[in-house]
């Protein structure tokens, strides 16, 4: 509560015959109505110096926040908000921040030095309010990192005179945990010094070059050992692909393709093998619904009855009627049609299954052994009809 006097005067004065003070006062009293506000970090950013390469589980600091509501019993409870690599956890009660990763200053979440987190404080009011802080931690280099060769691949002329070629060396370390470097050649295999030297030219660059003159053309791969100015230092040996191969006038390799070009990358090869593995599924499904479209056949032809099957029904000939064949007739028989004996004679009800149905005949009267001249006509005319209704039967 505030208590305020008010005074109140005219500012002309009043007139003789008034009798009135020339002021007058009034007490005014104010009363605050307090509300819930936002708790705060009292040091916002707050900036750790850390040494990169503390292991997880290691109490890093604690950050705290203050609640400007002091006469309202309240609590504060602490959530992480972002934390790009996932190296921390706070205490949702105290606010103690530990780490739960390795803390690696080259790390892609790690600029110039700084890796930043942020966490979110939030008080037991109604409404709940929050506020957030920053945390900043400057991660200090230690030696945890090996220097490599740089370029990985060259080219340098064999022919007409032989030349150098000059490399340098890459350290993810910052000084004094990077250069001045140190790079030597390995004494095995034994080819690698008789052919090659290399020589310091400055801290962080050396030249590599032919000894010999009659070094075939191609691709070789040298090994170059590197030692960084760390405490301890750093080495590693790695591995230059150098392309040998006369050159022309103008400097460039002839006769030998790409260094590019020698081999498939991993993602080729991975993509043929996928290629491969898909090709052999698809002729193995293939199979598999031949084999089951042939089971299915199978049992469709056992449940069917062998009477109902309509395939046995069909019967195929391969005559025709008609022809220069069926035209020559035996006259001496044609008279007599009635004294031509049956192949066999089977029993009524009994064929075969590639038999022709057994039809009607029609019957002819016997004729006399000397038929009269008259007659043939006639006769040949009703054998003729008769080979034309058999022809139809057998179609």
């Amino acid at each position: 509560m505030f208590v305020l006097t008010v005074a109140a005067e005219n500012q002309v004065p009043l007139i003789k015959g008034i009798h009135h003070p020339p002021q007058s006062t009034a007490t005014v009293s104010i009363t605050i109505i307090d509300v819930n506000e936002s708790p705060y970090f009292t040091a916002n950013p707050k900036l750790v110096r850390q040494e990169e390469g503390l292991l997880p589980g290691n109490v890093l600091v604690t950050f705290n926040a203050q609640d400007p509501d002091r006469y309202l019993q309240q609590t504060i409870r602490y959530a992480k908000l972002s934390d790009p690599g996932n190296w921390l956890k706070i205490d949702p009660v105290n606010g103690q921040i530990t780490t739960i990763a390795v803390l690696d200053r080259e790390s892609m979440y790690v600029k110039n030095n700084m890796y930043n987190a942020t966490f979110l404080a939030t008080d037991s009011g109604v409404p709940p309010m929050s506020g957030t802080g920053t945390l900043q931690i400057y991660l200090l280099d230690i030696n945890d990192n090996a220097p490599q060769v740089f370029p990985k691949e060259v080219e340098i002329c064999e022919r007409p005179d032989p030349n150098a070629i000059n490399i340098t060396a890459i350290d993810a370390d910052i000084n004094p945990n990077a250069g001045p470097f140190i790079f030597e050649l390995p004494y095995s295999p034994m080819d690698i010094k008789k052919n090659w030297t290399i020589t310091r030219l400055n801290g962080d660059h050396a030249q590599l070059s032919l000894k010999i003159g009659s070094l075939d053309d191609g691709i070789y791969t040298i090994p170059i050992q590197i030692t960084d100015s760390g405490n301890p230092s750093m080495s590693n040996t790695s591995y230059l692909r150098v392309k040998v191969c006369s050159c022309d006038m103008n400097g460039y390799c002839s006769g030998v393709a790409p260094i590019i070009g020698t081999g498939l990358g991993t993602g080729a090869i991975i993509a043929i093998l996928l290629c491969i593995i898909i090709l052999l599924t698809l002729v193995l499904m293939f199979v598999v619904w031949m084999k089951r479209r042939d089971k299915e056949r199978q049992v469709k032809q056992l449940l069917i009855d062998p009477e109902d099957d309509v395939r046995d029904n069909i019967l195929k000939y391969d005559e025709e009627g008609g022809g220069e064949e069926d035209q020559d007739y035996d006259l001496s028989q044609l008279q007599q049609p009635d004294t031509l004996e049956p192949d066999t004679i089977k029993p009524v009800g009994i064929r075969r299954m590639d038999e022709r149905p057994i039809h009607a005949e029609p019957q002819y009267p016997v004729r006399s052994a000397a038929p009269h001249p008259g007659d043939i006509g006639d006769f040949i005319n009703e054998n003729l009809i008769y080979l034309n209704l058999m022809n139809q039967v057998k179609v």
